[in-house]
């Protein structure tokens, strides 16, 4: 029996049951909880703008949910490690499963491969799910809560220079050639740095080069008049590929968008040490559920009626809660330049592990 890695098949499926139900309740009790909470906070925004009412809260309340799971599932991993091992301790069944020969790392092995399936759902469910959401939602909290942007890869908030100039826009659509521009403004400055003209238009396309304005205002600073135009076209020196890494969502991009995203902004001489931080993080990150069984061990093991079970859950906890702070500050840290984007985000990860691995080992191996 210790030469094998799973104890026997009924009960790998017992244990995994039992993991994924808790799993389940922990994580559905955190994100209705952390969701109202959420909706409290965000609701008299949504709703004071015009014509919003119940329709945008739940609209809402739909972009942000797949934010809380992916959040919050290693979390509810680690939590529903804890209320299991703990469980199992107190029913005697881990003396039972000892007792038949099965090592500490052959009970926990059910849990461990449990996580592994769920980490891997999780990284499917944070690409394609998680990165639209996240996207959607970005472009409407820039309108405050106006409009829903149509599509889920516009950008907001532009700020472009061109020399003296400026160029902003509201949001930004599309790609390539055929990127759009809205609620554009345009201004021209002279030598000193004063605005000498100003262009405004509700929409701007691609004129290659330059961005046509249509139906343009615009303001002479000099004369104090203003004019009616039926286009302009400003910004030759900007192009559509400047503007798409002018302002990259890392959360917002899945894997193969933000490759392309930090490639471009490499060939640009942009820096890129965050969003390569956060490209390896979209890995490292959901694996960390399969890490919380490991921490969490310390509450498996030791009799139940010596009385220090809630004393080994509280350090299984301790264990859990403190890689994620490690793991903040790390990317943090990596952020600001003081690690390489790799380290930053693999190094708590492996820090953990071999913490985990030890403490096990040396209490029940």
């Amino acid at each position: 029996m210790q030469f094998e890695f799973f104890p026997s098949r009924s009960l790998t499926i017992y244990l995994a049951r039992l993991f994924v139900t808790r799993i389940l309740a922990v994580l559905l009790m955190l994100v209705l909880v952390l969701q109202m909470l959420d909706l409290l906070g965000e609701s008299g925004d949504i709703l004071a703008y015009p014509g919003n009412g119940q329709a945008q809260l739940l609209h809402y309340v739909g972009l942000r949910i797949p934010q809380l799971i992916a959040r919050f599932l290693p979390y509810s991993v680690l939590l529903a490690t804890i209320i299991t091992l703990a469980t199992l301790n107190q029913n005697s069944e881990v003396i039972s499963m000892k007792a038949a020969g099965l090592s500490a790392h052959q009970i926990l092995a059910p849990l461990v491969a449990t996580a592994l399936v769920i980490a891997g759902v999780s990284f499917l469910f944070n690409e394609r799910v998680v990165t639209r959401a996240a996207a959607t939602l970005n472009a409407w909290e820039a309108v405050d809560y106006g409009p829903v942007p149509k599509t889920s890869d516009a950008r907001t908030n532009l700020y472009l220079s061109e020399g003296r100039d400026i160029l902003l826009a509201g949001s930004v659509s599309g790609s390539g050639n055929a990127m759009v521009m809205n609620e554009v403004t345009y201004y021209r400055r002279d030598a000193n740095g004063m605005i000498v003209e100003q262009l405004r238009a509700p929409r701007a396309t691609y004129a290659n080069p330059g961005w046509r304005l249509e139906k343009a205002t615009r303001f002479d600073a000099r004369t104090v008049k203003a004019a009616i135009l039926d286009s302009a076209v400003v910004a030759i020196g900007i192009t559509p590929s400047r503007v798409a890494i002018s302002r990259v969502h890392a959360d917002a991009e899945d894997l193969f968008t933000l490759s392309n995203s930090i490639e471009a902004m490499e060939l640009a001489g942009r820096r890129t040490s965050e969003l390569k931080a956060a490209w390896w993080h979209k890995i490292s990150g959901p694996l960390a559920a399969a890490l919380m069984p490991l921490l969490g061990a310390v509450a498996a093991f030791g009799l139940a009626r010596s009385g220090q079970l809630l004393i080994r859950a509280v350090i299984g906890m301790g264990l859990g809660f403190a890689y994620f702070v490690f793991d903040n500050a790390a990317l943090a840290i990596g952020n600001f330049g003081g690690y390489p984007p790799f380290l930053a985000a693999w190094a708590p990860f492996l820090l953990f592990l071999l913490i985990g691995e030890t403490v096990l080992i040396r209490t029940e191996e």
